[in-house]
Order: C-alpha cells, then structure tokens, then sequence
C-alpha cells in the first residue's frame, strides 16, 4: 500500500508540472526564449542574418566577377608598346589581369590566394552589415545597436563560411538581448571554381597554348612565310591583314573547349580545339576586337608589306620563270578571358596573350604565383602620425599607403592612431580618399614623427560646349590636362567632369562629318630583268617596272574646330558654379588633304573662351 501511495504521489507531481509550464508558456509566450532570443526579437535577428547571407552573397559574385578581387588592384596604364594596363574593361566592370605585360614591358602577375580573397570577403562584410535596413522594426519600436564588426570568412569547395564578432543589441518593452556571434553559411562553388581556374591559368603558364594557337591562327590567315610564282612584286595592305587576323583570333578563340565538363567530343575534326585542361567545370575563351590589342608586322613601307620577286637577275632568266618570296615578322599581342563555370556560378580572369616575333613568350615559373607581401611591407616599425585635410583645414579620412623603391605598402587609415611604416629614406606617403585628388608627401621614416597632407577636393561639374558663341551638340573631344590629374570625355555622349583647383591646358578638338575623298596613289617600282631567251645567260638586262597602288580611302569625320587654353581653376570658382561653358572657334571643312593639313595648323592658334556659371 505504502509503495502504491508513492506511485500515485509521483503521478501527481509530474501532472501539476506540466500543468504549470503549460500555464507559463501561454502566459508569456511574448517573451518565450529560443535559443538564448526572445520570441518577440527573433524576427528582427533573422532578418540580421538574412541581410549578413546577402552581403556575402553578394561579395561572392563581386569576387567571381572580378578574377578573386573585391577591390581591384591600383590602376596601371599601358602603353603604344604594350596596350594592357592591369585591368580588363569587361562590360564596364574592371577584371585583373592574372598575367600581362606593363606599359614599359615588365612581366606581371597579379594572382590572388584563397587567403586573401577570404580577406577582402571580410572586409566587404564589415563595411556592408553597418547598412542592414531595419526601418520596419524601428516604427514597431524595436531598439537595434551595431557594434564594431570584425568578420572571418571560410572558402570551402562548395559553400563559404562566414564568423562575424559584433555586438548586436535588439531591444523591445522588456525584451533585452545581446548576441555576439553571428555565423551564416552559403553554398557556393567559389573554392572549387577558384582551384580549377588556377589550375587552367598554370597550364597556360607552362605549356602556352594559348600562344600556340595565336603562332596557328597568325599562320593560317596573314602571310608570314611562304612564296608567290611571280615576277611583279605581291603585295598586302597591313591593316587589311590585321583587320582579317582579329576576326579570325575572336573566332578561334571562341572555338577552344575544355576536355570534359559538357562539352563531348562527336566530330573528329573538332579535337583541335579541344584542351585537356584537368578540370571538370565547363570552360570558355573570349576575346573582342574592342579590347586593347596592338599588332605590328615589319619589313613594311607606309603600310604596304611588299613581297620583292626573284628569278629577274643576270644569269637566272634561263629558269623561263620568277618567283616572289616573303618573310614578315609579327608581334601580336590581346587579352584573353577565361571564364570557368559550374551550373549558374562563373569565375572569370583574363590573361595577356603575347607573340613576339611570330614565336609564343617564354614560359613563367608558376611555381610561386601567389601574390605575397612584399618584404619591404613586412617590417612596420616606425610610429608616424598622418593626418589629412581638406584645403579648408578640415580632417577628412585617407587611405595611406607607402611607396619606396618601387614598393607599395599598404598602412591603413588616417585616424586617432599612430601608423605603423617601414623604414626607408626619400619614400613617398600617398594618400587617397573618395571625392579628393590623390596626394604624395615625400618622408623617410626612419624616425617618429608627424605628417600633415592637404587633399584638392574635386567638384563634378557640367560642360557646356559651345562653337562661335552658338550652342554646339556635335562630336568633340574635350581634355583638362595637368600635373595631378587629368580628365578626357566625349562630347556630347559625355557631359560631366570631376575637376579640383590647379593649373589645367583645356583642349577642345571639334570633328564634323565630312566628304574628303583620298584618291588611290600609285607608286612605281623598277627592276632590271633578264632579256627573254638565250642572251639572259650573259647578263643582258632590260627594265620593267611594276606599279603598287594604295586604295583610295574616305575621311568620314574631319576636324573642323577647337583650340587651347591655360587656365588656372580657383577652387572658389568651382564651389559657386554648376557648368564650365566652353566657347571655341570653327575651322573650315577641309575638302583637300592640304586644308586638312592647314586646319591642325590653325588649330594651334586657336584660343578658348572659359566661364564658370
């Protein structure tokens, strides 16, 4: 009896507690915690971390679209020798070279590491979570504090990872809750995509088959070695042969596919264009005749390759025949992008594929691509204090970096704190900073100290053009040239300019259609040849010459305006005004080579008319 009275006891104790907690959990369901969050605040935290999901989101697609970079490396600008700067204008989008060749023929390599793409990735976060819009919340009453963020991200084959420490406060009423980690997952294929694209980029690297198919296509479908049974020179026009070859290079370029991925091999005729890669994803070759290129061919003269016949001398006209051989050489250089895809995720970075001399480049070294710190940059040991202003002493914050020998370091930000330098005499601290022109101030540090820049503020402003005192809307080519930065835009397809106080050269060169008509020429070539028969034995010679004609060619667009002026733009002038009106003088429409000629002569006599309104 005693035992079941105990088990009757029990029974009723376990009934009465799940009475109560059934009480409780209508009573102040409100406040009902899941996992540590009040029921009533765990919308605002969801949608935190939806907006977190989306920003790195949104830098995974940034770092795909953009070869591994969020923020693209500084801009280098090519050259007539080597047209790459170290950037691909893709669609309007900046995409890094991972090999080109500078303005003044430097090889580069400018390949990021998964670390370093996880880097960037953390920074875009922390500067992207500041902005989540909680708006809908905030008219509920909610109370939402953001701390200082700091994010670690994870690239993995097929999902990134990303740890973001901040202190997020959400209050409510009486709902309080503090959360300090926050930890979202997104399944992507960056890592896998990133390992197949640096295994493509080595096997170019090494093997250079992307040269080896320019050396084919250049062989193919422009003379460069070969013999014509002639005995009048054969002559090509060298931008009819280059405006032949680009078209074939877009072509073939096209054409490659990688071995595997969805691409199956059903024509035999096919397996040219088909690269065993050692990857699995779905590869794609692009090129444009409007990205930079050059393309050069010697012996030429004014554009005309001559092929000279042989088989006309003393002595060889018993062969009863003449022959015209030809040999031109070619340096052929233009960027390829690489785009390697798996399902709707693509990552892409170009390369610069060169031919010097009708033979591929010499192989890199792949064997360390990976773009490390400088070992200048390694060594920041001396304390300086940076601060930047505007001209009007107001503190503004600058990127700083640090540039000696032709090494860049990055610092940091102008701020409350000492930065960190290298050490190094006569070294330039350069500072940057959204809406200003970019400053260098020279400084060897190899002391403690202080430093103060002044930073131009630049002020976009409209132009308005006009031509002998009346409103112009034709084409014209307007340019603000000087010593910190110079601006070039289109008129009238661009209206707009960004300039700051200095001394500037404007140039304005007017172009209207026009009608002149360069007529064909033709220039005569004479050679001494063998006399037909058995006398051409002995030597005996006669002359014949050869006429070479240049087609005759249409100049469409002529300039027909414009001039230059020196002026110095006072930083007031831009503050009180909204356009720079431009009044220049007009040149007669050239209707002969000559007036065109006069015309670029009178142009130098040209001034300008500048006003700020």
């Amino acid at each position: 009896m005693i035992n079941k009275r105990g088990q009757v006891t029990i029974f009723v104790i376990i009934a009465v507690v799940i009475i109560g907690a059934t009480i409780s959990y209508f009573a102040f369901r409100d406040s009902f915690k899941i996992g540590g969050i009040p029921a009533s605040i765990e919308p605002v935290y969801t949608s935190f971390l939806s907006c977190l999901e989306e920003d790195l989101s949104v830098g995974i697609d940034v770092i795909e679209s953009q070869a591994g970079y969020i923020i693209p490396p500084d801009f280098e600008a090519g050259s007539p020798y080597m047209p790459f700067s170290n950037q691909l204008d893709f669609l309007g989008n900046p995409v890094p070279y991972w090999y080109y060749v500078s303005g003044n023929n430097l090889e580069r390599e400018q390949v990021p590491s998964i670390s370093s793409m996880e880097e960037q990735l953390g920074g875009f976060i922390e500067d992207k979570i500041d902005i989540c819009r909680f708006d809908s919340y905030y008219d509920e009453g909610f109370i939402i504090t953001q701390e200082i963020p700091e994010a670690k991200v994870s690239i993995q084959n097929n999902e990134v990872l990303v740890n973001l420490n901040m202190d997020l406060t959400i209050e409510k009423a009486n709902d309080t809750a503090l959360i300090r980690n926050h930890k979202v997952v997104v399944k992507s294929k960056l890592g896998k995509l990133y390992n197949s694209a640096r295994k493509i980029y080595e096997k170019e690297q090494t093997t250079l088959f992307l040269e080896n198919y320019a050396v084919d296509t250049l062989r193919l479908y422009a003379p460069v070695d070969g013999v014509e049974l002639s005995c009048s020179p054969k002559t090509w026009i060298a931008d009819n042969v280059f405006d032949e070859l680009q078209d074939a290079i877009v072509a073939n370029t096209l054409a490659l596919k990688s071995k595997g991925g969805s691409y199956s091999l059903r024509n035999e005729d096919n397996k040219y264009f088909v690269v065993d890669l050692g990857v699995s994803e779905d590869v794609r070759f692009l090129n444009s005749k409007s990205w930079p290129n050059s393309f050069e061919v010697v012996p030429t003269k004014e554009s005309v390759m001559i092929a000279s016949p042989v088989g006309n001398q003393p002595g060889l006209g018993i062969l009863g025949f003449c022959y015209a051989p030809y040999h031109f050489v070619y340096n052929v250089k233009y960027p390829v992008l690489i785009q390697v895809q798996d399902g709707e995720e693509i990552f892409q970075f170009p390369v610069a594929v060169v031919v010097q001399g009708n033979k591929p480049r010499e192989a890199l070294d792949v064997s360390a691509v990976e773009v490390g710190e400088p070992e200048l940059c390694r060594f920041k040991n001396t304390l300086v204090e940076v601060n930047a202003y505007d001209t009007q002493l107001n503190p503004i914050v600058a990127d700083i970096s640090y540039e000696c020998l032709g090494t860049k370091c990055d610092i940091g930000k102008t701020n409350s704190e000492d930065l960190e330098f290298p050490q190094c005499v006569n070294g330039y601290i350069l500072a940057k900073s959204e809406g200003f022109v970019d400053s260098e101030y020279l400084y060897s540090t190899i002391e403690e100290g202080s430093v103060d820049i002044i930073l131009d503020k630049l002020y976009e402003r409209e132009i308005n053009l006009k031509l002998d005192g009346r409103e112009y809307g034709g084409n014209a080519i307007i340019s603000f040239i000087s010593d910190k930065s110079s601006k070039t835009i289109v008129y009238p397809d661009q209206k707009k300019v960004e300039l700051s106080e200095g001394q500037y050269e404007v140039q304005v060169y007017i172009y209207k259609n026009s009608t002149l008509r360069l007529e064909s020429t033709t220039s005569e070539q004479c050679m001494d040849v063998p006399k037909p028969g058995i006398i051409g034995i002995f030597g005996l010679t006669e002359e014949k010459c050869f006429d070479i004609e240049i087609p005759a060619q249409i100049v469409s667009s002529a300039l027909s305006g414009g001039g230059k002026e020196n002026y110095y733009i006072l930083e007031s002038e831009l503050e009180n005004s909204n356009i720079v009106e431009i009044n220049t003088r007009g040149l007669p429409i050239p209707k002969s080579v000559e007036e065109l000629q006069n015309n670029y002569i009178l142009f130098e006599e040209k001034d300008l008319d500048i006003m700020f309104i």
